[in-house]
């Protein structure tokens, strides 16, 4: 029974200092840890995190996943049940040791139906739109203070990481040849920050200050014929596609159904892309009502906005 460590943190300038010292005295035994890279996003289904997906492959049942707190892990209650939803399919523990979630057995589920047990859920859902209240709340302060700030002169925001007074050493030094993780170094700041002062001077600088985020892509929901629906359950998906699966609404259509599927395109086309075999390729005997099926799948999936390179 391996012991799972998932840590993250949403931007390069914080660490994972406060995580280390509440996990460090839960004094779990043989950790195997899984750390986001600098800058994961909470806004990222944790299905969809490098690092989280590499926990869930490496997972086996009978494991336990180790996390400081809920909100490390999950931003709302949509992120919170479709983790508890594969963790409980994997047959793999979940234990806060933080917060308000740290009392609680989130993988408690009725014996009979297989279901959250109705409080738990209650609780989970609870808790979550108070963490989603208090962090809108925080936002809503920061904004009136800048306001309350500008009125008076004052300039807010982050002081620059170079101070004024050494962004000319920083660029003297980085033009005799010093590297930009040396200057880093040497002036106790990101490389960011170096990159920052000597933005002009970097062989590409006419791209410098252009690169924009891809902003984060947002559930769609599409209807998934049924028949396509019964050849992805017995298919083999990765995490997040199994969920979005598990987690659809059947909606009756005469005789047949449709699976009304909610996920990010990304997922849509990776289930599209698992269910080529009905269109009678890889060898297997097409069969006319799955192969139109299908197609009507990948005409709503093809309608989806492209991916941007």
């Amino acid at each position: 029974m391996a012991n799972l460590v998932y840590k993250r943190v949403s931007t390069d300038q914080q660490s994972t200092a406060r995580q280390n010292l509440v996990l460090d005295e839960a004094g779990i035994e043989d950790p195997v840890v899984f750390e986001e890279d600098p800058g994961t996003s909470s806004r990222l289904h944790p299905l969809e995190r490098p690092k989280f997906r590499a926990l869930l492959d490496y997972a086996r049942p009978g494991d336990t996943v180790h996390i400081s707190e809920m909100f490390r892990l999950v931003r709302g209650t949509g992120h919170i049940l479709d983790v508890l939803d594969v963790l409980h399919r994997e047959q793999v523990a979940l234990r806060i040791h933080d917060g308000a979630f740290s009392a609680m057995d989130l993988t408690a589920r009725h014996p009979r139906t297989g279901e959250l047990v109705s409080t738990v859920k209650f609780m989970v859902q609870t808790l979550a739109a108070a963490g989603e209240l208090q962090r809108d709340l925080q936002r809503e302060l920061t904004y009136d203070g800048l306001r309350a700030a500008e009125a008076k002169g004052k300039k807010g925001g982050r002081r620059p990481a170079v101070p004024a007074a050494k962004t000319d050493d920083v660029r003297t030094a980085y033009l005799e040849g010093r590297s930009i993780a040396a200057l880093a170094r040497d002036h106790g700041v990101s490389r960011g920050a170096i990159r920052t002062a000597v933005a002009d001077l970097l062989p590409d600088h006419a791209a410098v200050g252009q690169e924009t985020v891809p902003a984060p892509e947002l559930p769609i929901t599409l209807d998934m014929p049924g028949k396509v629906a019964d050849f992805l359950r017995a298919a083999g998906l990765g995490p997040a596609e199994r969920a979005a699966l598990d987690q659809g609404v059947t909606v009756r259509r005469g005789q047949g159904y449709t699976l009304r599927v909610s996920a990010i395109p990304t997922v849509h086309r990776g289930l599209l892309a698992r269910c080529q075999p009905l269109d009678g390729s890889q060898g297997v005997p097409a069969v006319p009502a799955q192969r139109k099926a299908r197609r009507e799948y990948e005409n709503r999936v093809s309608a989806l906005a492209p991916t941007t390179p």
